[in-house]
């Protein structure tokens, strides 16, 4: 699926539209398709007939690669002096230019197309992947094999894979800039719209393309790939990239020569004639300058730079979306990453329930497998949840208690958010007693719970303090037909604690070791409790951990930020719009930034970045903002990207440090 940034124009009513006018039921009889999904085979069938749902992928085309190279300014002023030099008698000279011509074009096509068919396997690599319902139960999917009728999973951070008609909707909001341009989030619900309706106003419908800001819901597939709104849009844009800095001065490199051969040539030739010399001779010389003063390989030796640089970074697990991107990897000097899969091992183990107020271990567990926005298949395995609840639910604790949960039914759902941090739901028993839970960040637990005793923050602290990440357990009596919001979180009772472990992970010391001798600074950016981080931090033996938090960068206006990202390693408990405005205001103070994230959460310091960075498992989103993509959660690829940067600026002729040259 395409998820580039589209112009607003107007769209005709399409598939979309018409679902949205009309109830769900009517939708899912016409689609043939009940509320459980389609069947594998149906699946299938529909595949054959309806094709994959993608608008277009990154393909090699030769005649387009050809092209690139023709159309070079360099090369149509040596194609004007052989052809001069043919009338004029030289044709030794036409032929020993053409030659050139034909030598430059070809190193340059045979480079450039091996590097975008490089890109082409390198990017099929880059998988999107959503949550369907398939034979009656949870399963995850590429988003090219979608098909309409499939009912989707939508949850926080999921760019929308086809055009859905809802089917539920629980604080379901989505950020539809790329099809509307308009910034905010809509809100999002099941009932019907009027027939005519704007795209803008389908509020039944979740478009291809745009993003789930906040809430959850489950959709019906109502039209994919070149059948959607998105994709009606996309088919017809030439797919044109915008250029780099790089391309830039480049360009502007061989129009400045072309310039200067142009007025050198009519010059001498203006002189030798008014000096009354033959007119061969100084039509012959004034080419002779034109020609001399052309670097007639330039083109050829910067395209096999880059394919070499592309070709020894794919060895490397980076993936580079466009070859101009390589040198900016080059030119980092500060390094914003986050801490989970980075730093630590990312593969999140549950290590025990600590309960509270004379709870049981196994009934905070229990409450911690309930609260939760993840689905369970038919072998009692999580699908598509974040790695905590993924953790708890594949812990061995967690198999004993799960006969507990029979007959125990979620009501509703108040999905997970970058502001609350907690999720909350609503639990019936078989004997029609309703129960709220809530779980996430303690912090934000125990501000709404009633009581929290001097014990238990000791216990949190102790947590933390060891370098644990702890979720928070609480609960109360509440009504069956409640609709959740945010208010209902109150006066809850505590239950527990939820702790699980995330070591470091071995190789990373090492790391952190080369990009410092790259003259890269890392510094932490982190959702995390701050103790936790800097505890990762300290184990891995960097020094000096200064500490701030989203608290404090809220009181710091952008000077004392500037002056005291200078001193920070680790910025923890931070949101989204933190974490941008802190890439930002590095910028500022020059050097280039670079950010490596994986979450939602990320995206927006992604784009501020120099170079955004993500990696292959990332959500959507992130792998869609980042300039770069490592294949493999691992600072020591990212070290070998920026070995493989700096030595093609050193290359180039790039300006580095004396330092950086003796390194490298």
């Amino acid at each position: 699926m395409v998820t580039a940034t589209v112009p607003t124009r107007p769209v005709a009513a399409g598939r979309a539209a018409s679902a949205a006018a009309r109830p769900t039921a009517e939708v899912l009889r016409d689609l043939e398709v009940t509320g459980g999904g389609l069947s594998s085979e149906e699946a299938e069938r529909r595949l054959k007939r309806w094709g994959p749902n993608a608008v277009h992928s990154h393909r090699a085309r030769a005649w387009l690669v050809l092209w690139h190279q023709l159309r070079s300014p360099l090369l149509g002023l040596l194609v004007a002096a052989a052809v001069v030099s043919y009338f004029v008698g030289q044709r030794s000279d036409a032929v020993i230019i053409g030659v050139i011509v034909a030598l430059s074009v070809g190193l340059g096509f045979a480079n450039e197309y091996r590097a975008e068919r490089t890109a082409q396997a390198l990017h099929a690599k880059v998988r999107h992947r959503a949550v369907v319902l398939r034979d009656g139960r949870p399963q995850e999917v590429e988003v090219t094999g979608l098909v309409p009728g499939d009912v989707v999973e939508l949850r926080l951070g999921d760019i929308v894979p086809a055009d859905l008609r809802l089917l539920q909707a629980t604080g379901l909001e989505c950020s539809e800039s790329v099809l509307t341009g308009e910034s905010l989030p809509v809100a999002k619900d099941t009932a019907p719209v009027p027939a005519g309706t704007a795209l803008a106003d389908l509020s039944a419908c979740a478009l291809m393309g745009t993003v789930v800001h906040s809430g959850s819901g489950r959709g019906v597939v109502v039209a994919t790939g070149a059948q959607a709104e998105f994709g009606k849009i996309a088919a017809g844009l030439n797919g044109h990239q915008l250029e780099t800095e790089f391309q830039v001065g480049l360009r502007r490199f061989s129009m400045l020569l072309v310039y200067v051969a142009g007025a050198l040539t009519t010059s001498i030739f203006i002189i030798n004639m008014a000096l009354h010399k033959p007119l061969i001779d100084a039509l012959l010389f004034s080419l002779a300058i034109a020609v001399g003063i052309t670097p007639q390989l330039l083109p050829a030796v910067v395209s096999t730079s880059l394919a070499t640089g592309s070709r020894r970074m794919s060895r490397r697990k980076v993936l580079v979306k466009r070859l101009v991107c390589i040198e900016d990897l080059g030119d980092v000097d500060v390094l914003f990453t986050d801490k989970t899969g980075t730093l630590t091992r990312g593969r999140i183990d549950f290590m025990r329930a600590v309960p509270v107020g004379g709870t049981s271990a196994e009934e905070v567990l229990r409450l911690g497998l309930l609260c939760t926005e993840t689905d369970v298949d038919d072998q009692g395995r999580s699908v598509g949840g974040n790695p905590l609840d993924e953790a708890l639910w594949d812990s061995p604790a967690s198999a004993s208690q799960r006969p507990a949960l029979k007959g125990r039914k979620r009501v509703a759902v108040l999905p997970f958010d970058h502001e609350r941090r907690m999720v909350t739901v609503t639990v019936t028993d078989a004997a029609g007693v309703t129960l709220l839970i809530t779980k996430g960040a303690p912090e934000t637990v125990l501000e709404r719970c009633a009581e929290v005793t001097d014990p238990v923050r000791r216990a949190l602290e102790a947590e933390f303090a060891a370098g644990n990440r702890v979720v928070a357990v609480a609960s109360r009596p509440a009504r069956a037909d409640t609709v959740l919001t945010a208010a209902d979180e109150r006066e809850l009772r505590l239950a527990g604690l939820l702790v699980f472990l995330d070591p470091p992970k071995p190789q990373v010391a090492e790391a952190l070791g080369r990009l410092d001798a790259l003259g890269i600074t890392v510094k932490i950016v982190t959702g995390d409790n701050p103790a936790v981080a800097a505890k990762i931090c300290h184990d891995l033996g960097l020094a000096d951990v200064g500490v701030l938090t989203g608290t404090d960068l809220d009181a710091m206006d952008d000077e004392q930020l500037t002056a005291a990202i200078r001193h920070t390693t680790v910025f923890a408990r931070v949101s989204p719009e933190h974490k941008a405005r802190i890439v930002r205001t590095q910028r500022r103070t020059g050097g280039d930034v670079a950010f490596l994230g994986d979450g939602v959460n990320d995206a927006l310091a992604l784009h501020a970045a120099d170079v955004g960075i993500s990696v292959d498992s990332a959500t959507d989103v992130a792998k869609d903002a980042a300039d770069v993509i490592l294949l493999e959660k691992d600072l020591g690829v990212l070290a070998d990207g920026v070995t493989e940067g700096l030595r093609l600026n050193l290359g180039s002729g790039h300006p580095v440090s004396c330092d950086e040259r003796q390194r490298t």
